[in-house]
């Protein structure tokens, strides 16, 4: 193959790291993700918006911990004795550990594949989200971490 051939091929494909919630699939941009933490311990902040579960030390850094559920309307997760997981992003300049229920593989989709997402979806999950991917029995949203953070509802 050669090195012009495996540059297109490069900008064909986009890699996410996929989360689960609920039992939905979603995904983000791999570039995107600093860190992946299992058990993460999440201090509580007093008089957070909702949404904010609390704040994380990372090497000395802190971060400030989103509960995902709950910036997507989702239950608190009633699983006991689960271990939590948590991915580091970064928005304007700021680290985000987003508190999710599952952190899986990453998947490399090719980039023509993704959809719109469909009207009839909840209009938070349409907003916070760039597309989807019809996957083998499942679909993939990917989450739009610039909107995630800046939309009307999920700033509420």
């Amino acid at each position: 193959m050669q090195p012009a051939d495996l540059t297109a091929k490069m900008l064909e494909t986009r890699q996410y790291v996929t989360l689960t919630l609920d039992g939905q699939l979603f995904g983000i941009p791999v570039l995107l993700v600093h860190d992946v933490l299992r058990n993460p311990a999440v201090n509580t902040i007093p008089l957070a918006p909702t949404g904010v579960a609390g704040s994380l030390n990372l090497r000395g850094r802190i971060v400030t911990a989103i509960d995902v559920r709950s910036k997507l309307g989702l239950p608190r997760n009633s699983v006991e004795g689960r271990d939590a997981m948590c991915i580091v992003v970064e928005h304007e300049s700021e680290m985000y550990g987003l508190l999710v229920d599952d952190v899986s593989d990453v998947l490399t989709l090719e980039a023509q594949q993704i959809e719109k997402m469909p009207s009839t979806l909840d209009a938070t999950w349409r907003e916070a989200c760039q597309g989807i991917y019809k996957l083998d029995g499942r679909l993939l949203l990917v989450l739009d971490i610039g909107k995630f953070f800046t939309h009307d509802a999920m700033a509420a």
